[in-house]
Formats: C-alpha cells, structure tokens, sequence
C-alpha cells in the first residue's frame, strides 16, 4: 500500500523545524524535507552576530523546553540578554534543537509540489516521489532575494546579494559598492573592512538608523509599561507586532500590506556602529539609476536628491537589499496552483487562514511570505513559535478525525530521554518511533 504522509513540511530553518516539532508531538505522520538551517549556515558571512537578543530567538518545542539559553548553557556559553550572540552559535544550536525536538531530517532538494486527489505529491531530484494529505512550505528567504532593478543587466560576476557570501577574504584589497541601509548591509560593510576589502557604503535614504542600546530586563514596573520589551524590540507597537499577529490579521488587507512593508524598517544594531562609523564611507541619498561593466570593473550611476550625477567605479557590487515575499518566485509550487491562490490585496503574498492555511485546501505556508497576513514578527525568528502551534491545529482541524489515511504511516518521533513513557498527545496504540 503506498505511503501517504500527514504533513510534509518543505524547509527545514527554524520555522520548518518548529512545525515539525509540534506535528510529531501531536501524533502526526510528518517527515521534514531541507537542509537543516541552510540559510544561516551557508549564507550569512562569518562573523556575523544574531541581532535579536537571544531570549526572544528561540525555535518552538510543544513543552517550551530547547531554548537557545538551553543549548548555551550546555556548552558553557553564554546567552544573554544585551550581549551580541555569533550566528554560528545560533546555526549550531538549531542542529542541536533538530536533534532533540524535531523529527529526522530528510536533507534531499524539492523540486515540485503537484496536487494529486485532495492531497498532494512532492518529488525530490533524490528519490520517488512522496504522498501527502497536507503540506507546509516553510522555505525560508533565500527564493525572494531582491536586487534592484539597475543590477540586472550586469554580467553575473560584478554583482552579488549579501545573502551569497559566506567567505568575504575574497574581497581583499577591492573595492566593494554595498547597496542598502539596513543590517545586512551596515555589517556586511563592516567586514568588508575589518577582512581588507575597500567598501563603500551607498543608500538612497539620507540618514541611517541605529537601534539603542536594549534597556535592562529588569526596570521599574512604570518604566516597564511606558516602553515594554517584546521578541521583537521595545515599545508598544513592536509589542503589537510582536505578541498579536492574529490581530493583525484581521486588519485590512492595504493596512496589512503597508504594515509588511514598512514596520521596522532599516536600522542597525547599536554593537555595530563603531565598528562601522570607523571604517566605512557612506554616500547617502544617492539613488543607483545605472550600472555598467567596463572590463573586470563595475561603474555605477548614482543621483542626489538634488539631481546631481555621481560615478563610482568599484571592483564589484553586493546588494544588501533585502527580500521581497513573491509566489511567483516559488518554482517549486505547482504553476496552477500557484497562480490560483488568493493573496493579500494587491501583493503577490498568499491569504491565510487564522491557522495559516491557503485559499488551497491542505497547503501551508510559514515564515517570510507570511508577513503580509500575519504581520513582520514573521520575518524573524521569534515568529516561529506563534506559527508552529497555529499552523499544526490547522493541519490538524484539515485532516479532521478520521485519524491518519490508510497507508499513513501515523508514527510520532520522540526523544525517549524527554518522553520516558508515552508521549504526550499520542494516543494508546499509536505507533511511535524514538529518536535516541
């Protein structure tokens, strides 16, 4: 009998991990399709620092347990509040949380999500391909890399976005043109300069943002209430985004479009501008209206706001501008059913449910494309728990009572050592399969 699967989640960084983890501690026939936390292992620049605090970073288990301050303290180090923690800290400690709280990883590339009866079939470029009643694209950022549109004529090798480059030595002694006003950019530039490449740092706004320095925990109860910390900053409005996404939600599709767009907008960690200040020129309200390749070299066409033309010749470009949620960037959805989904106002978003379900039944959808329903706690980390709980219910309530299909597999994948007796939510005479 052929084998068809609960929940397939596609993606397996901190929000594919998460919906994992609370699918198989609901007794869900799930398997986890991706490389585990690809995009922060092999698309962030060594060196770089997690610029959430890391109470508010952690990856979602059903019981609250393997937190990053969890992971930390079992190898002695630190997590703490006001204290730049290293993103191959934070890589390293979703491989721990996958290993302890997430079903086994199937690391194989997806290549096409077809429906097929009132499931879908998922194939791989490494096997057969696999049955699902529901599926979760938890595919991360890394399909809506944006890159202005005055790049998109250069020859491949004089440009590059900020989420290509793991290794920046290769930069030494070049002059480098970095696009962009916010984090990406602000500290992509500063190694450019600390590893000996000669960057320049170009943004169309006229001023950069620089976050403060957080305010301790631990504040008088009125201090506290006029400026509360949230996951994804302080302040009341970032509180909103923060701990109310199913209010945000139920707002108007243009608000909740404007709200994608703009809410937390570009601004670098206060840890970073001295290192940045002391080292980087800047050109400022400069608008890149051309760039051509002369020879090996790049030359770029810039505008002031008071309409003076400015050149600048550099060995290449990193654009450090950003992503932008697009289903149309997502090949590997069906193109029917990709194009027959509702999406929010006149965005290229999908729709959601409260549960995160699309306008197709059965099809999920987690983390950045997200943000238009939910608002821009799914572009961070801490957006992960509130999506991993919702969602699973939706899969849940979606596959209904009738218990897993006949030729499911059903098995619910725990750590023996967390779950001595029967795990939580697994019902007498449900098959389960221990981790360790």
């Amino acid at each position: 009998m052929t084998r068809i699967d609960d929940l397939v989640v596609i993606g397996a960084g901190p929000y594919g991990l998460s919906i994992a983890a609370h699918a198989a501690d609901a007794g869900l026939g799930v398997r986890l399709l991706g490389r585990p936390m690809a995009s922060w292992r092999d698309h962030m620049p060594d060196g770089m620092y997690l610029k959430s605090e890391p109470w508010s970073s952690n990856l979602s288990a059903p019981d609250g347990r393997h937190t990053l301050a969890d992971y930390c303290a079992t190898r002695g180090l630190a997590a703490e509040h006001g204290t730049p923690l290293p993103i191959d800290t934070f890589s390293a400690y979703g491989m721990w949380f996958a290993r302890q709280a997430a079903p086994e990883v199937e690391e194989v590339t997806v290549t096409e999500v077809t429906p097929q009866g009132d499931g879908f079939r998922v194939r791989t470029a490494e096997g057969p391909p696999l049955l699902a009643r529901t599926v979760a694209l938890a595919v991360g950022v890394m399909p809506f890399v944006h890159h202005p549109e005055g790049l998109r004529e250069l020859p491949p090798a004089h440009y590059s976005h900020s989420s290509g480059h793991r290794d920046l030595t290769r930069f030494a002694g070049r002059e480098v043109a970095v696009l962009g006003a916010g984090q990406a950019a602000l500290e992509t530039a500063a190694l450019l300069a600390e590893q000996g490449a000669r960057p320049c740092l170009v943004a169309r706004r006229s001023r950069l943002n620089w976050n403060t320095v957080p305010q301790p925990l631990d504040r008088p109860a009125l201090r506290a209430l006029r400026d509360p910390h949230n996951g994804l900053g302080t302040g009341w409005r970032s509180w909103v985004w923060s701990e109310l996404p199913w209010a945000v939600r139920r707002l108007p599709a243009s608000t909740r479009e404007r709200i994608a767009a703009t809410a937390l907008g570009p601004a670098g960690a206060w840890w970073l501008r001295d290192r940045f200040e002391r080292r980087v020129p800047v050109l400022l309200g400069h608008r890149l209206h051309r760039a051509v390749a002369v020879g090996e070299r790049t030359r770029l066409g810039l505008s002031t706001r008071a309409g003076e033309s400015v050149v600048l010749d550099v060995a290449h470009v990193i654009a450090a501008t950003g992503f932008v949620p697009d289903l149309a960037r997502l090949e590997l959805l069906d193109a029917g059913l990709r194009a027959g989904l509702g999406t929010v106002g006149h965005s290229r978003a999908p729709e959601l449910s409260p549960c995160f379900e699309s306008s197709w039944p059965g099809l999920f959808f987690a983390g950045l494309l997200t943000a238009p329903s939910f608002g821009p706690s799914m572009r961070f980390v801490h957006g992960a728990g509130f999506t991993a709980g919702r969602l699973v219910r939706g899969v849940r309530k979606r596959l209904g009572a009738r218990g897993p299909r006949p030729g499911s597999t059903g098995v619910a994948r725990f750590d023996r050592a967390a779950y001595p007796g029967r795990p939580p939510g697994v019902p007498p005479g449900h098959p389960t399969t221990y981790l360790r």
